[in-house]
């Protein structure tokens, strides 16, 4: 299950480009989700472990990724940590939502990430234990706890 916790959450990753950078390990573009998330955001072909095909850039390490796709490797690859998923766009919502059918994770945002305004999904929200399942039920819940954190 997916589960959020927006605003500052101890001991989350806000850049996620450095611990990448840091922590990534070649195996982690051996899944079909992994090659999948990176052809659909960065429109990129994967030729190993630690070499990228981009259509602008030509064959790049995977340093050269963009922060979302990322971010997502991240929360795919190490789901006990809490990621700053406000790196991603929106774009990167719907691979957010399929890591967490296939596995539990927490990801921290900072922002109102738009999971699809027709798109069903189960989402727990950690700040109050609430759970939804769409976007008019999630909007008021992240909307109260994302001024909350503007007013501290």
């Amino acid at each position: 299950m997916l589960n959020i916790i927006y605003g500052d959450v101890k001991n989350s990753i806000y850049n996620t480009n450095v611990y990448f950078k840091n922590s990534y390990e070649p195996e982690w573009l051996d899944t079909e989700l992994a090659k999948k998330m990176i052809k659909d955001i960065d429109d990129s072909e994967v030729l190993s472990g630690e070499c990228i095909n981009s259509p602008v850039l030509g064959q790049i390490p995977l340093e050269r990724l963009s922060g979302g796709v990322k971010t997502l490797l991240l929360i795919l690859n190490e789901p006990d940590r809490i990621f700053n998923a406000s790196t991603c766009g929106d774009n990167c919502a719907k691979w957010i939502l399929e890591i967490g059918r296939i596995k539990d994770v927490t990801i921290n945002l900072r922002h109102m990430m738009s999971f699809g305004k027709d798109t069903k999904f189960e989402i727990k929200v950690q700040n109050g234990g609430e759970t939804v399942h769409s976007m008019k039920e999630l909007v008021p819940i992240a909307n109260k706890y994302l001024n909350e954190m503007k007013q501290e």
